[in-house]
């Protein structure tokens, strides 16, 4: 493996899945493909959580409340994600909940309007990530807990490359297309690195084998999702990728605060 074009990756992957600046350099002559990039997903969630994690150690060492903590944790993450999977979250749930077929569930997702599927869905995904931090925070020390939160951001970009590899795309002219095919090889190295890193960030905070099930509870909840997409749409679209990462991201939140 080229060094060089792994830190090319990482540096992109970051740049797709956040709104963090990247020196342009890395993008110049760029044709916007992420087919090997995805292979970084899960190093790069590492690196757009770790201001999130440090924020909610910082704020347990310092006895803040569990769950004040836990929002302003939350809330810097999407604001460095420029709510990105929130708001694939949100379509997701509008198309798949209000559309009667395929082609109004498309139709739907891709209006920008929210409707109550989708406030409903983001309401659900604060609110249980939210309470799940703070349940954490009860019974993990502040290093423990970030270090999970890292492991988690890990996991659930992995899941996106998953799900995103499983489907062909629903629309020819969406985002996700535009990007290309995960490759075969950057997929398996997403989901093998994001395994590893799972499993040793998150196994400080539970025994090794809740760690083993939240990591196969959250990938059974990515599998299902995927299964019942392809069935509702036909294929993956940016969003139901996104909607992937917070699915996942609940799963694994849920499973530390009930295991930890």
């Amino acid at each position: 493996m080229n060094f060089q074009h792994y830190i090319d990756d990482v540096v992109r992957s970051i740049g797709f899945l956040s709104r963090i600046p990247m020196p342009g350099r890395f993008f110049v002559a760029h044709d916007g493909s992420l087919s090997r990039a995805v292979r970084a997903f899960p190093i790069a969630g590492l690196f757009i959580a770790l201001p999130s994690a440090a924020l909610f150690a910082t704020l347990q060492a310092g006895r803040a409340d569990p769950m004040l903590s836990a929002m302003l944790a939350l809330g810097l993450n999407t604001f460095l994600t420029g709510a990105l999977h929130e708001d694939g979250l949100s379509d997701t749930a509008d198309g798949i909940g209000g559309g009667r077929d395929r082609e109004s569930a498309l139709r739907i997702m891709k209006d920008s309007r929210i409707g109550t599927y989708g406030a409903v869905a983001l309401i659900l995904s604060f609110g249980l990530r939210a309470a799940a931090l703070a349940a954490l925070a009860e019974t993990a020390t502040p290093t423990v807990a970030g270090l999970a939160l890292l492991g988690v951001a890990a996991l659930n970009r992995a899941a996106m490359v998953w799900h995103w590899s499983l489907l062909a795309p629903a629309r020819a002219d969406g985002v996700a297309a535009s990007a290309g095919e995960p490759e075969g090889g950057a997929t398996l190295m997403a989901l093998a690195s994001g395994g590893v890193l799972a499993l040793a960030l998150m196994w400080p905070a539970m025994s090794l084998l809740a760690t083993l099930f939240a990591i196969a509870l959250a990938a059974g909840v990515a599998w299902g999702f995927t299964r019942a997409i392809s069935a509702k749409i036909g294929g993956h679209t940016g969003d139901t990728i996104g909607a992937t990462q917070q699915l996942t991201e609940i799963m694994s939140l849920s499973a530390l605060a009930l295991f930890a």
